[in-house]
């Protein structure tokens, strides 16, 4: 089939598309390049806006929520190694009181520094010695955290034998501690009574653990949280 001429096409067309065709405005050439700008630009703009987002979470989880923290000692083998990572939840304690069992993270008393018992208010108080567990810490906390296991909470009566917790003058169940191997505080068999608002602390290592029985208990407010989980090496990640 041939194709007419354009000229012959055009001259079927009436007056008045003609006059239409002869009034449109030309085609506006855009700059070569201008699209592909205006894309880099708004996927920069886009970037900058998640990472943003994405760090003011990760800030705000970790103030307010959960928080990683690494075990800088063996006071907690065998339930934690050194260098094992751990979540804490920073925000349950405000929903409820802390329980007996809960591995948890706290500021210890300023005693802590060199064993000194509120009791004494000397350094380098020997349990042993007294035959019981420190009953009251000094005042004022310190700015480390440390990680232990709650055994005993407000109005519990505590003693120790071989390392094991007489709770109430019932002796525990306590499956997760390594023995105490003649370690200090191993037996103290007179017991001590725990102060209101306070929650006594011991390392599950029971033989190497500087904790509440050389330096006393905790006062609630200086609980950050209880750990959960443990994230890292992955070989023991899970729930504790």
């Amino acid at each position: 089939m041939t194709r007419e001429p354009t000229s012959t096409r055009e001259e079927k067309l009436s007056p008045e598309e003609r006059a239409s065709r002869g009034n449109r405005p030309p085609r506006e050439e855009k700059p070569v390049g201008t699209k592909k700008a205006s894309w880099r630009s708004n996927s920069l703009v886009e970037l900058v806006l998640i990472v943003g987002v994405a760090l003011g979470l990760a800030l705000g989880i970790q103030a307010f929520l959960v928080k990683p923290y690494r075990i800088p000692s063996e006071s907690m083998v065998p339930t934690l190694k050194v260098g094992q990572r751990v979540l804490v939840n920073r925000l349950g304690n405000n929903f409820g009181d802390p329980q007996i069992g809960d591995v948890t993270v706290f500021h210890p008393p300023k005693g802590s520094d060199d064993d000194t018992c509120g009791t004494t208010n000397r350094p380098d108080f020997e349990p042993d010695q007294e035959g019981r567990a420190c009953s009251k810490p000094t005042a004022g906390k310190a700015d480390v955290n440390f990680i232990k296991r709650i055994v005993a909470g407000p109005g519990d009566t505590l003693a120790v034998e071989d390392g094991h917790v007489i709770l109430n003058g019932k002796r525990q169940r306590e499956p997760f501690i390594a023995a105490c191997a003649g370690g200090g505080g191993c037996s103290l068999p007179k017991s001590i009574t725990i102060p209101k608002d306070h929650y006594f602390m011991m390392g599950d290592n029971r033989g190497s653990s500087q904790d509440s029985r050389f330096w006393g208990p905790v006062p609630r407010d200086w609980i950050i949280g209880n750990a959960f989980a443990t994230y890292w090496p992955p070989k023991r990640i899970g729930l504790l």
